[in-house]
């Protein structure tokens, strides 16, 4: 909500109130990007190496200077340190919450029988509650009269309550070196006692140690990991089908109505879909299907939201082909992203967690940017190659999907769940 109430008006301030070409504009927002996402496997290293908590918190304190920052910036200089102190705080904070959200799903669902995809299906819902409330409270300030300063105040001001519920609630970690192997364990340490534990086997959510692992073999362990690099190329190619909402759907959207006005309502249906309908979606696949089943599924609706465009009539004001696109890509984002999250804990061991999270956006965020030089010269194609080849890429991450292991979560533990 704090990010949104900045980022759509973000643009215009940057050209008609500080007066910036247009390609000084579109820097600035390429470099707020590369900022955040392409830094997310920092923020999910340093996750790994000291816990969550201090990360997020210096993450959430660096985003509260960055917008009061950017309020008062005036220059180009100010405004370019200001987006990236902007997006480097969330490729602090987001990979260390992202990490810690996943590793409480999978100890809720071990000590509930409940599926961890609830979980993550919660926190998907959640953040589209923000994209949705937080250009409602932007422009309100705007209408009020308030202007782009006022927004971002109003964005460090919900950071500021961010980082105090989080320093409030969140768990504190202690990283620990980790001992040295030994060939055969003494019998006498063979069964350890509770307090001495592990964390995957403590039963106090507020206690929890992290083992801290030399830099270079976390990544060697993380990006040697074959399942879970094929992971990050399959839900690559949704983030790479997702960027077209902004990208291919509004070129479709003024070539049905003649111009993009009716953007933003399709936006707002996306949003809105993910707010009410997620939780229904995640309670009935979790319970039913796998996880890397409901991954294949999300990714082969998202495929049949791009074939759909030329096959759907134009109908009422020419945007049903476009609102054909958006709620089938809409229903497959929530098939697919918990399913996603919910896989990583599976594919990479627990002190890799943070790291192993950090990647999977950034290795996306890459792959979006290649995509979306791709993507764009199809726009001059003709119609059916332009849809078709749109299909085959989130297709293609549905194949690659499939060779996965299945997960836990399915249909089996959510019998558990449901006989307990």
């Amino acid at each position: 909500m704090g990010f949104y109430a900045v980022l759509p008006y973000l643009a215009t301030h940057l050209g008609s109130g500080l007066g910036m070409a247009g390609w000084l504009v579109g820097l600035v927002l390429g470099l707020r990007t590369f900022s955040q996402q392409g830094l997310f496997v920092v923020g999910g290293a340093l996750t790994d190496r000291y816990g969550p908590r201090p990360v997020v918190l210096t993450g959430c304190a660096l985003r509260i200077a960055g917008f009061g920052w950017l309020a008062f910036a005036g220059s180009t200089a100010t405004v370019i340190g200001a987006v990236l102190l902007i997006g480097f705080a969330a490729a602090l904070f987001s990979p260390a919450v992202e990490s810690e959200a996943a590793r409480e799903a999978v100890r809720h669902e071990r000590d509930t029988g409940a599926p961890r995809a609830h979980v993550l299906a919660l926190f998907s819902a959640a953040g589209q509650a923000g994209a949705f409330l937080g250009p409602l409270l932007g422009s309100l300030l705007l209408l009020l009269g308030g202007g782009f300063r006022a927004a971002c105040l109003a964005g460090a001001l919900v950071f500021v309550a961010v980082l105090t519920g989080h320093a409030r609630l969140m768990p504190h970690t202690t990283p620990v070196q980790e001992p040295a192997q030994e060939p055969t364990p003494p019998p006498a340490q063979a069964q350890p006692p509770a307090q001495e534990q592990p964390p995957a086997q403590q039963s106090a959510p507020h206690v929890v140690t992290r083992t801290a692992q030399p830099a270079r073999s976390s990544w060697r362990a993380v990006f040697a990991n074959r399942p879970f690099l094929l992971l990050c190329l399959a839900y690559s190619t949704y983030l790479v089908a997702y960027n077209q909402l902004y990208l291919s759907l509004p070129v479709e959207v003024e070539r049905a109505t003649g111009s993009q006005a009716a953007l933003g309502w399709l936006f707002a249906l996306s949003s809105l879909l993910v707010v009410v309908a997620q939780m229904p979606v995640t309670r009935c696949s979790a319970r039913r299907i796998a996880p890397r089943t409901a991954l294949v599924t999300g990714l082969a609706v998202v495929a049949a939201g791009f074939a759909a465009v030329p096959l759907t009539p134009a109908g009422p004001g020419g945007l049903l082909p476009g609102a054909a696109l958006v709620v089938l890509l809409t229903l497959g984002q929530m098939l697919l992203v918990p399913a996603a999250r919910g896989l990583v804990p599976d594919l990479v061991e627990d002190r890799h967690l943070g790291l192993a999270t950090g990647a999977l956006s950034s290795v996306s965020g890459v792959a979006v940017l290649v995509g979306s030089a791709a993507t764009g010269a199809l726009l001059e194609a003709s119609a059916p190659v332009r849809w078709a080849a749109l299909a085959a890429v989130p297709l293609a991450g549905a194949l690659l999907a499939f060779t996965l292991s299945a997960g836990r979560g399915g249909k089996e533990q959510g019998t558990r769940a449901v006989t307990g």
